[in-house]
Formats: structure tokens, sequence, C-alpha cells
């Protein structure tokens, strides 16, 4: 089984792979308003080299509750990716998901997709999206 996992919590991105029995990391920081070049962070997890993302069987990412738009994001990244290779998407809810890091995700996931007997039909990547413990308050202007 291969698992594709991004957990970002608005300073800091990390990727994860689980390639059978291998787990390989890669994080950064960056500043809060700054978006990391994901395709970078997997090649430095083997994208190309060890795996292809058409090898992939399973995407997940973090419901950071840390920074809306990073989770908007990586939400959007990986929908694409998933979508287009018609594979599934988990997105992983925690109480402590800011202190997770992307292979905590990835192996939630993977027990989460094990558990269903591996039916990807129950993780549409149309439904994985970010869910906030508060609705987000937007203010009109010239009310």
């Amino acid at each position: 089984m291969k698992v594709i996992a991004i957990q970002s919590s608005g300073d800091q991105t990390s990727v994860s792979v689980i390639n059978n029995d291998d787990i390989l990391s890669y994080s950064i920081d960056h500043e809060r308003k700054d978006r990391p070049d994901w395709n970078s962070m997997l090649i430095n997890v083997g994208l190309n080299s060890a795996f292809n993302l058409v090898d992939i069987d399973l995407f997940a990412y973090g419901n950071s509750s840390g920074s809306y738009t990073a989770t908007r994001s990586v939400a959007s990244y990986l929908k694409g990716i998933s979508v287009t290779l018609d594979r599934p998407l988990i997105a992983i809810s925690a109480d402590n998901i800011d202190e997770l890091s992307a292979d905590a995700i990835a192996k939630l996931a993977l027990d989460k997709f094990t558990q269903s007997d591996c039916d990807g039909s129950l993780f549409d990547p149309n439904d994985a999206n970010p869910i906030y413990a508060s609705d987000p308050q937007y203010k009109k202007i010239n009310e």
C-alpha cells in the first residue's frame, strides 16, 4: 500500500509517503503566507525515483485548525490529484491535529482505509472538505 499525506499548520508543512514498509518524510518551515512547492517536497520523499503518483493508493491531509488557508490549499492540491487519478482522499481530524506531522496523518489515514476493508468509494475526494470547529465569520463591507 502506498499513501501520501500532507500536513500544514500555516508556518510549517510536512509531506510523508508510506511506500509499502518504508515511511519517508520531509518537512519545511516557511512564512505563514508562503505556500511551499509541494512537487519539490514530494521529490524529496522519492517522487519519480522510488514511486510515481499513479502508484499511490491513498491520499490524505490533516484537517488543521492552525491555518484555514493552508488547509484549504493542501485540500485543493490533493483533491486535484486524487480526482485525476481516481484515488481516495481522506481528511484526518483529531483533537491534537496541529501537533501531528504528515507521517502520523499518513498512518491514521492508512488505518482508517484498512478498517473500511480498503473501500475507496467511502473516501470520495469530492467529499474530503476541510471542516472547522467554528464557522469562519465574514464581515460585509458597506452595510
